[in-house]
């Protein structure tokens, strides 16, 4: 389902139609604000690792559609000429690939592991899992109105790619924009979604800094407004956390930002993020702000 048209059958001129409501919001301000940067990974839940996503070795099968340098649109739609990155956090195999994915790579004026487990709900619901389940949702979203969306691994089987392959396959491919997408593993009485943005690493990400908040804050609006999910309100501020150790935006060249979709050790963020339709509405606030992102462009 496209981000631009409701459900049911669609005319060009019904998606174009449907467009109006997000042109109207780019006449508007949004609001900004940053938060504090917090000391440990986003995704850590004690003892499971961090979200700072990544890869195994070089020319690994998780690169899908990366590296040629050249993306014929997909369709005619309003985002035919934009190409989007989708990076689903971490990967199924990593678990049993711990050589792999401690292995450190370039994460900008630091190195830190190739990649990381990922957290879990209590019922067991990997994050890994969900990340390839949202991600598969809003590609389809956004190919539908046309647009050429890259994944950065292939299935939820593999190990990696490391953070820096990831940030590499959006450098590539020339993005318009790269969201990286994840669940949290924070405190069981802590709810709610934050989106992490990249903050000013002198020498990596000066180029990066304001389209890369402009997508945070169209990112952060529309979520909030279409899944119920409040701020995070154990981390960050209003929903927006400013970070300078995530190799994932430290080493990307193009606009990018991390979406921490909800608290996984929470068991009301749990039920949600569990829920096969409310992940329907997710993909569908996710892909309808990074079309205002791109629209504006």
């Amino acid at each position: 389902m496209p981000v631009s048209a409701p459900p049911g059958p669609r005319s060009r001129a019904t998606r174009a139609l449907y467009l109006i409501p997000l042109l109207a919001l780019l006449a508007t301000g949004c609001a900004s604000a940053s938060g504090a940067e917090p000391d440990a990974d986003p995704t850590a839940a004690i003892p499971l690792p961090g979200p700072d996503d990544g890869s195994s070795d070089e020319g690994s099968p998780g690169t899908a559609g990366a590296g040629d340098g050249a993306h014929e649109p997909v369709g005619d739609g309003p985002l035919h000429d934009r190409v989007v990155v989708i990076d689903p956090g971490h990967n199924g195999g990593n678990a049993e690939a711990s050589s792999e994915i401690n292995r450190l790579v370039p994460a900008g004026p630091q190195q830190k592991a190739c990649d990381t487990v990922g957290a879990e709900t209590g019922s067991g619901y990997p994050e890994h899992l969900f990340n390839w389940e949202l991600s598969l949702l809003v590609k389809e979203r956004l190919e539908a109105d046309g647009a050429t969306v890259i994944l950065t691994r292939e299935d939820d089987e593999g190990v990696g790619p490391c953070i820096n392959e990831r940030a590499e396959i959006g450098n590539e491919a020339d993005a318009d924009a790269a969201l990286s997408i994840h669940a949290d593993g924070g405190p069981e009485t802590g709810r709610g979604f934050h989106v992490i943005v990249p903050g000013e690493v002198e020498g990596y990400t000066e180029e990066i800094v304001e389209p890369s908040r402009e997508l945070a804050e169209d990112l952060r609006r529309e979520y909030r407004e279409g899944t119920d999910i409040p701020y995070a309100d154990y981390l960050a501020q209003d929903g927006l956390d400013e970070r300078t150790d995530l190799g994932g935006l430290n080493m990307s060249t193009v606009p990018k930002v991390f979406l921490e979709a909800g608290n996984m050790r929470n068991p009301e963020d749990a039920a949600l993020l569990e829920d096969p339709q409310w992940r329907e509405r997710a993909a569908n606030s996710i892909a309808r702000a990074l079309a205002v992102y791109l629209l504006r462009e």
